[in-house]
This record gives structure tokens, C-alpha cells and sequence, in this order.
């Protein structure tokens, strides 16, 4: 099967007709005649500092309050280093991104996962986790078009977190890279926005809006937890690439971001409403709930369709799909993830089409 028949479902990646290359280049000029020695110079650990001014004043915060990550995933697991010890309670939603799992899993968290609605988590099932004496260090949130499941938690509901996690001591982990990319509806207030008493970590990308290649996170939180990261973050590796950030900064500051951030939106709103469109004329059977932006879109799957059967018959077909218990501590045997981030709206009808007859062929 060669590259340009595989259909990917797999991947939650921008497909390269929606990166925006040109604008990239130029900003990797400007960024180099602008700041040559910051450009070129170990840095420091809190990253690129223009670009952390930039992160801060987006957000509303303090630039104390801002690290600059080589990737989301890495300010994950300095946050995870940092709060989480062998043994000590941690909330996740289910299903949620499966390197979160293993992180936690590996830092020795004990995960209690907690079920996701159209709405996101199930507040009331949270409250009654905590309710039976679990006191857990962070619960990890991703709000907006939650990987994999693709929901967007209510207005109500980031309230009655911010609620719950003050009454019940713990940190809400708000894990949000796909905030900006909407195409439906309208955005709703951050926690880390709606927060008035230090409740909230905020974790982004710009993965997303820019490119993965970038590789560039950030981590915004109280200033002490932020300088006691700094500590870790520089131990590690001295400093993030400065190079990728400043390219970043100038990619934000001329406004490219912004033209992206549209382009990117409007080509995912085309691919999710082909696959929406798909799923229901091949797959009736499927339910799933269409998400308001993201990559991603869940689908539930009749008790007879097995994914440990039906990911490799539909490799065989030429269509690459996750398995959804990928995302779980325990089931999901009968879930996908499918990303339509990468898969133009042209091919979409066929890697669905393709999916269909390879449940077919190994309903049991």
C-alpha cells in the first residue's frame, strides 16, 4: 500500500496544504535579521522571552506565569513530575489522550478515570468520586474538542469544576491545544480565565495554529509553581529551542497566526462535516457527537464490531483508524478515533467507505 492510497484516520495532524509554509519561511528570516543573538544563543529556560511576553499578554497574565515548552507534552510531564508521586490520586476523563495515561501511569498516579458526555465529564460522577474520600492531586481537562472524543465542556460545567476543585483541594489541569481551532458555535471562557483563586494550570500549543514541526508548548500557573519548574526545566535541557520559538514570535506578532488559525479552521470545519456526512450514509450504526472544532471525532460502534478485529482488516483496506482502547484504562473495544485533520474532504467518503467494509467483514 503506498502513501498515496493509505487513507489515515490515525494521525492528529494538519495535512500540508493547510500549513502555512510561506509565511513560515518569512518569519524564519525575520526572526533572524530581528534577533540574531537571541536567535542563536542557549536562551533560557522559560523559553524565548518575546515569546513568552506574547503568551502572557494572550492569556492576561504576568510573564512569571508563562514557560515555553519544546511541546505541549512536555509541559504535561513537568507538571506531572512535579505534583504527581507514586501513589497519589489523579481524576482523567474517559476517554481521554492516551499519553496523558501512560504519563500518569508512569509516575505511578493512581488514575480514577471519570466517563465524558456530549458536554464533557460527568460532573455529578466527579462529585461523587470525591465524595467517597478520594482526594486527588489534579484532575486533567481538556475542554475544547477533547482528544479523542471531540466534546467541548459546558460554560456550566468549567464553573462546577472550578467549584469542586476548591472545595475539594485539588489543581484542574485545563489541557487546551485545540482552543483556537473553531469552526462552529461560539468560544467559550478558559478556566484558567474564569479562575480567581489559583485553581488552574493551562497547558497550549501551537501544534494546532502554526505546525507540528514547531514543536512549541507552553505552561501558564501561579508564579511559584511556574519558577519551581524552571528549576526542573533547566536542569534538563538548559533551555527550549529558541530558534522554533522565535520563528513562532514572529509568526504571532505579524498577524500570520491569525490567517492560519482561519485557514486551518475552515478546511476542518469541510473535513468534519464530510466525515459526519459519511459515517451516517455507510455507517449508520455509528453514534458519535459531531464536535464544535478540533481534529477528532468518536464514534461508537455496534457490540459485534470488535477494534482489535476491525484496525487490521481495515489496514488491509487501505485506511488507517485508533483503536479506542487506546484512550481508556479498561474497554473501549468497540470505539475509533478518527482524526480528519490530514484526510482532504475529497478522500473522506472513501477511507469511510473503505471502514465499512471492513466491519463488515469481521462483524462476529
Amino acid at each position: 500500500m503506498t502513501a498515496e492510497q493509505l487513507i489515515s484516520f490515525a494521525r492528529g495532524a494538519p495535512s500540508l496544504d493547510i500549513v502555512d509554509v510561506d509565511g513560515l519561511k518569512a518569519a524564519a528570516v525575520r526572526a533572524f535579521e530581528a534577533d540574531p543573538a537571541g536567535v542563536t544563543a542557549y536562551g533560557t529556560a522559560v523559553g524565548y522571552p518575546p515569546l513568552r511576553e506574547w503568551i502572557a499578554r494572550k492569556h492576561g497574565v504576568e510573564a512569571g506565569q508563562v514557560l515555553v515548552t519544546n511541546g505541549s507534552l512536555q509541559a504535561d510531564a513537568f507538571l506531572f513530575d512535579h505534583l504527581v508521586k507514586p501513589g497519589d490520586a489523579v481524576v482523567v476523563e474517559r476517554p481521554t489522550y492516551d499519553r496523558t495515561l501512560l504519563n500518569l501511569q508512569q509516575q505511578g498516579g493512581q488514575v480514577h478515570a471519570v466517563t465524558i458526555q456530549p458536554d464533557g465529564i460527568d460532573t455529578a460522577e466527579l462529585r461523587k468520586l470525591l465524595e467517597s474520600g478520594v482526594r486527588p492531586k489534579l484532575a486533567h481537562i481538556i475542554p475544547n474538542y477533547q482528544n479523542p472524543a471531540g466534546v467541548t465542556l459546558s460554560l456550566s460545567k468549567r464553573h462546577e469544576l472550578l467549584d469542586l476543585a476548591a472545595e475539594y483541594g485539588f489543581i484542574i489541569f485545563e489541557d487546551d491545544p485545540y482552543a483556537d481551532i473553531r469552526f462552529r458555535g461560539e468560544p467559550l471562557p478558559s478556566m484558567l480565565s474564569l479562575d480567581t483563586r489559583g485553581l488552574v494550570v493551562h497547558a497550549s500549543s501551537f501544534t494546532k495554529t502554526v505546525c507540528p514541526g514547531v514543536r512549541v508548548g507552553y505552561l501558564v500557573g501561579q508564579p511559584d509553581l511556574i519558577a519551581a519548574i524552571v528549576k526542573r526545566a533547566t536542569n534538563l535541557y538548559i533551555s527550549p529551542g529558541m530558534v522554533a520559538e522565535a520563528i513562532v514570535h514572529q509568526f504571532c506578532v505579524s498577524g500570520d497566526i491569525d490567517r492560519s488559525i482561519a485557514a486551518v479552521s475552515a478546511a476542518l470545519r469541510d473535513r468534519s462535516q464530510a466525515l459526519a456526512e459519511a459515517l451516517r450514509r455507510h455507517i449508520p450504526q455509528a453514534r458519535f457527537t459531531e464536535p464544535d472544532g478540533g481534529y477528532f471525532l468518536w464514534i461508537e460502534l455496534p457490540s459485534d464490531v470488535h477494534v482489535d478485529d476491525l484496525a487490521p482488516a481495515a489496514a488491509e483496506r487501505g485506511v488507517a483508524v485508533v483503536k479506542g482502547s487506546d484512550f481508556v484504562l479498561d474497554g473501549g473495544q468497540h470505539a475509533l478515533r478518527l482524526a480528519y485533520s490530514a484526510v482532504g474532504a475529497d478522500r473522506i467518503e472513501e477511507g469511510v467507505r473503505r471502514l465499512a467494509a471492513a466491519m463488515d467483514a469481521v462483524r462476529r
